[in-house]
């Protein structure tokens, strides 16, 4: 049979992973063995592919967890006590604090199981197994395949292979698709709905730097927290926490190494990374860069201008906003450093010479511009229409839903549609949806700033849109308030039930669908929604119709050219691994950093005057005194961070740092501004993972928050000259996993010394 080049060049793609080795990438588990094994090896791993990955035995896999879609943690003790950031962790602890009770500022440890605080709605989510299912999705079809045929086809199968092994609930299940739709893959897991919290340092040890530091080495933040997941009495996942729940007991739990790191240490982070885009074509990047970093930046920084305005003036109101502050702060500082980095590094250049390259590549045969000819064409020309519209996205998402109220009122679409069909169940059903949400949302709600919030940002909205592109709420105000958002924005928070907790209590108590259709902050979001989703999406949907299938044969070529490089899947928050070792860098001419910091940072940076940097009492004197106990390191200095050269991304925060025996030496918790890039393109001499030193953590556990309890938990293991002396120095045979059954501890000379039992691959 002929073999067409189509499937040559199908082939060749499935085979392409057999073929290099890696210096970048955030790795499916899956391959391990085959793809990873024997350079991690070279690097120093000392563990087999089967202790990292495994679906029938215990392995590294089942101690790492997906927290709440957003972030990563791992299990530390065998009760189920779990690590991850004091940033992930930061709305629980909001949540659970009061003026009176502030345990966001103040930290929080749980003396008891009792004490530990449930979190409703908060879960964590464990990898049961993942499988390539690539020709089960692409069965039968062809690049002849009709592109809107072969969209349905792959979304059907998609939904049918997780719908198969769901059990009735038992499993959450979905299927992502790689490189562009040339792969696809099916993950597994358990969700644990009950998870407590367990412990947080204060917010100025787990913030320590605040907005100045972030994205910056070095680094000296105390950035964890701590959970319990709870199970039902046989071990097995709740949906929500429920009264006879006890710890879970999970697989695998990370011991945890106080030796400390060294320059060139292998390291591996575990966890699940959100979204990259290193296969985003140049006119993509550029139109990040000239547009759509831009407008999210000056759009979050009007927002957080105002927000903290009235934060800096009621602490209760900044004890309300502190989490919503943080998480829009966070990636209003990424797409400066983003835009200034893409600028410095000349990413869009380099793209636009790698796909140049590539065009003189597909042109030396003419099967390979039969297959892959006009696809940089058809991208080029959508990203030219998709430039007209950009904006309209952009400010709808972050002015028009930048604002609270907005928001709001798009929760109430279900019950208008009920309201409209005049279904009483479906009404009721509406009403009944809408009590927590209305109730969570006002708990940290202020209407007066808000309504600020509001006129800033649809006021902009108005001035930088293309005004055929605007929606008719704006001609009102044109007409109406002479152009005045401020006027307008008075008048939709006097007039609107959406402003006040009584009164839409008052109207969801009797909702009528001419109350909710001449509510003027619903007329708003109305009037956004249906402009949107009327002249602007089908206006995108038209110019993204090929962009599909372009970029899916882009990527194909990208990957047939360059067959002797290993290229890892973009991140979409499935479990990765990354490897690299401990690294310092040169961030430009004349500077350079090391590798770590110590606690003499912390007082060198220290200043009472500024709240980013204040230094809490208690850690001030324990610091002054170098009352470090087993934590300090080999030159008697409390380590707080070090920097590895790991590709990592957001939703790798609290993700393990792990050594080359498995064990946990840190906290990923951020990157490094110069490689703000990382997300498009990867820089192997600029791009680090900052991590918080594990010894720091329990430093701050036992020492400074009085909780060696919750060290006593874990399984402390010390390979160095600073032995961990005491009841949480060992562990008994039925606390250890697999992998520890494979060491040996013996006590000579004060010292601990770990023997590894030689397995099959001679380790």
């Amino acid at each position: 049979m002929r073999t067409t080049h189509w499937a040559k060049a199908l082939l060749l793609t499935l085979l392409l992973p057999l073929a290099a080795r890696a210096d970048e990438g955030m790795w499916l588990p899956l391959f391990v063995k085959r793809l990873n094994q024997a350079d991690m090896q070279k690097k120093g791993l000392k563990l087999t592919a089967e202790e990292i990955y495994d679906v029938n035995n215990a392995s590294l896999k089942d101690a790492v967890v997906q927290l709440g879609g957003f972030c990563t943690g791992e299990f530390v003790s065998s009760q189920g006590l779990l690590l991850t950031n004091h940033h992930c962790g930061y709305d629980a602890i909001q949540s659970h604090s009061t003026p009176q009770n502030n345990i966001l500022q103040n930290g929080f440890y749980a003396a008891t199981r009792r004490d530990e605080k449930q979190n409703p709605g908060l879960y964590v989510d464990i990898l049961v197994r993942m499988e390539d299912v690539t020709s089960k999705v692409l069965e039968g079809i062809t690049p002849a395949t009709p592109e809107q045929e072969r969209t349905a086809k792959v979304q059907q199968r998609q939904r049918e292979l997780a719908d198969n092994v769901k059990e009735n609930g038992k499993y959450v299940a979905y299927v992502r698709d790689m490189f562009g739709g040339n792969e696809y893959y099916l993950f597994i897991y358990q969700r644990f709905g009950d998870v407590r919290l367990v412990g947080a340092p204060p917010e100025a040890v787990g913030k320590f730097g605040g907005d100045t530091d972030n994205w910056m080495w070095p680094r000296h933040t105390g950035d964890f927290s701590m959970f319990r997941v709870y199970a039902d009495k046989n071990n097995q996942p709740t949906a929500t926490p429920q009264p006879g729940n006890v710890p879970y007991v999970p697989k695998k739990h990370l011991p945890v190494s106080l030796q400390g790191v060294s320059e060139g240490d292998f390291a591996m982070v575990f966890g699940f990374p959100g979204r990259t885009q290193r296969f985003l074509p140049a006119a993509g990047l550029q139109l990040t860069l000239d547009q759509t970093n831009p407008a999210r930046i000056k759009l979050r920084d009007t927002r957080l201008k105002l927000w903290k305005e009235d934060m800096d003036q009621d602490p209760a109101l900044r004890l309300k906003y502190a989490s919503k502050y943080a998480g829009i702060a966070n990636y209003w500082k990424y797409y400066i450093g983003q835009n200034e980095g893409m600028k410095r590094l000349k990413t869009v250049e380099a793209k636009k010479a790698e796909e140049n390259a590539l065009l003189q590549w597909i042109a030396q045969e003419p099967a390979r511009a039969q297959q892959y000819g006009d696809a940089l064409n058809v991208i080029n020309q959508a990203y030219a229409g998709l430039r007209q519209y950009n904006l309209s996205t952009q400010y709808v998402n972050e002015a028009a839903f930048g604002t609270e109220i907005i928001p709001l009122a798009a929760r109430l679409m279900p019950l208008a549609t009920a309201l409209k069909a005049g279904d009483k169940a479906a009404i009721d059903k509406a009403v009944a949806d809408l009590q927590e949400p209305m109730t969570e949302h006002f708990k940290d709600y202020s209407a007066s700033t808000d309504q600020k919030v509001f006129a800033a940002l649809l006021n902009l909205y108005m001035q930088d849109v293309p005004k055929d592109q605007l929606p008719d709420v704006f001609q009102t105000v044109e007409k109406q308030y002479g152009g005045s958002m401020p006027k307008y924005a008075a008048y939709v928070f006097g007039n609107s039930f959406l402003a006040s907790e009584a009164k839409i209590k008052a109207f969801l108590a009797g909702p009528t669908l001419a109350k909710l259709e001449a509510d003027p902050a619903y007329k708003t979001y109305q009037s956004v929604y249906q402009n949107y989703v009327q002249n602007i999406v089908p206006k995108l949907q038209g110019l993204q119709a090929g962009l599909g299938r372009a970029n899916r044969l882009y990527v194909a070529a990208l990957r047939e050219k360059n067959s002797q490089k290993v290229y890892s899947p973009d991140a979409n928050f499935t479990l990765r691994l990354s490897y690299g070792t401990v690294r310092p860098y040169r961030g430009r001419d004349a500077v350079a950093y090391d590798y770590k910091t110590t606690a003499q940072g912390i007082l060198e940076k220290e200043d009472a005057t500024t709240p980013e940097f204040v230094v809490p009492q208690k850690e001030l004197e324990l610091l002054q005194l170098k009352d470090y106990g087993r934590f300090a390191d080999k030159q008697g200095s409390l380590p707080v961070a070090f920097i590895t050269d790991n590709d990592i991304t957001g939703g790798n925060s609290g993700s393990p740092v792990i050594n080359g025996r498995g064990e946990l030496i840190g906290l990923a918790f951020d990157g490094n501004w110069e490689a703000m890039t990382g997300d498009l393109a990867y820089d192997p001499e600029l791009k680090r993972c900052i991590n918080a030193d594990i010894r720091y953590v329990l430093w701050c556990v036992e020492k400074l928050g009085g909780a060696k309890h919750l060290v006593d938990e874990m399984t402390i293991v010390n390979n160095g000259p600073n032995p961990g002396v005491g009841p949480s120095a060992s562990a008994s045979a039925a606390d250890m996993s697999d992998v520890e059954k494979m060491k040996v501890k013996t006590e000579q000379g004060g010292k601990t010394k770990i023997k590894r039992k030689k397995d099959a691959a001679g380790l």
